[in-house]
């Protein structure tokens, strides 16, 4: 059997080589599949995190675009876990908002944003097993029960007001185990083993077969994707060593009431170092120690200072 030929990473693509406009058919691929509508990307938008300049080992990668139907959508790659990650992901989609309009336009021209968030760090609970969560804001009678229909201009046609508001999608690649007949999830396996499969149909996996192969890049963007495999190697060993410290200074402080409890305080503290919220480091002591989340509370409150 031929060995499959190593494919770049997805993130690394959207810094590079897919803000290319020969390129966007693999992007579009990807939304057509998700979305499950055909579409159409017209421009990159420029923001901050688009620009060249931003760091090889920076652990979070996005893109925005406009499509065919003057909507924005943010992709966005997140390697590593991050305390207060909806709260950062609802002001990135905010600020799309605000800044699609511009000084002296009507409110008739507010874009609508969507978000999509390709997630590698495990969730912070166990209990979420899915691998596609989607949200969105929908306006329902509290006794009629029917969905609010507005107009954007006195001729325009009526649409439902959640149609208005910004839509979410979260990808825990993660927990990505099986297929459910749907493109997206060829899609996902892409994601999770970096490979696609020879008899892959979903829209833009075979242009990505072909334009992300490690050996049709040439010598500089081998290097540059080297150097940011590397960038990602690096924060992710910071991470746990940060992780080994903790748990090393809590054992020795903790010596006297067992080895576990020392390895709990010192979690606890580098969270707290870390600036992580009481519900934050509850979830993640539950994770690391194999606790219901009502006995990681007792311990995250046994260790946490009072005020």
């Amino acid at each position: 059997m031929a060995k499959e030929r190593r494919l770049v990473t997805f993130d690394w693509a959207m810094k590079s080589i897919l803000r290319n406009k020969a390129n966007f058919d693999i992007l579009e691929g990807f939304l057509t599949s998700l979305l499950e509508e055909d579409i159409r990307i017209e421009n990159i938008l420029e923001s901050e995190s688009n620009k060249d300049s931003i760091d090889e080992r920076n652990n979070r990668v996005d893109l925005r675009c406009r499509d065919s139907e003057g909507r924005e959508i943010i992709i966005e790659i997140q390697t590593q876990h991050e305390f207060n990650y909806l709260q950062r992901v609802l002001f990135g989609t905010s600020k799309a908002v605000v800044e699609s309009l511009s000084s002296g336009d009507d409110y008739e021209k507010v874009a609508k944003v969507i978000s999509i968030s390709i997630l590698y760090h495990p969730l912070d609970s166990s209990e979420n097993t899915d691998y596609i969560y989607h949200g969105r804001t929908e306006m329902i009678g509290l006794h009629k029960g029917d969905r609010l229909l507005v107009r954007r201009a006195a001729q325009a046609t009526p649409e439902f007001g959640g149609d208005v508001m910004p839509e979410y999608y979260f990808l825990c690649v993660g927990n990505y185990k099986e297929r459910y007949g749907k493109k997206i999830d060829e899609w996902m396996y892409f994601f999770k083993t970096q490979a696609i499969p020879a008899d892959a149909s979903a829209p833009g996996l075979k242009e990505a077969k072909k334009r992300l192969d490690y050996l049709a890049l040439s010598a500089e963007e081998r290097a540059r994707f080297d150097r940011y495999q590397d960038g990602l190697r690096y924060q992710l060993n910071i991470l746990d060593s940060a992780l080994t410290r903790g748990r090393a200074a809590g054992l020795e402080e903790g010596r006297a009431e067992g080895r576990e409890e020392g390895n709990i305080q010192g979690a606890v503290n580098t969270c707290r170092d870390f600036g992580a919220s009481r519900d934050e480091t509850v979830a993640r002591v539950a994770r690391m120690f194999n606790l219901s989340e009502a006995d990681a509370r007792i311990k995250v409150e046994c260790y946490w200072p009072k005020e």
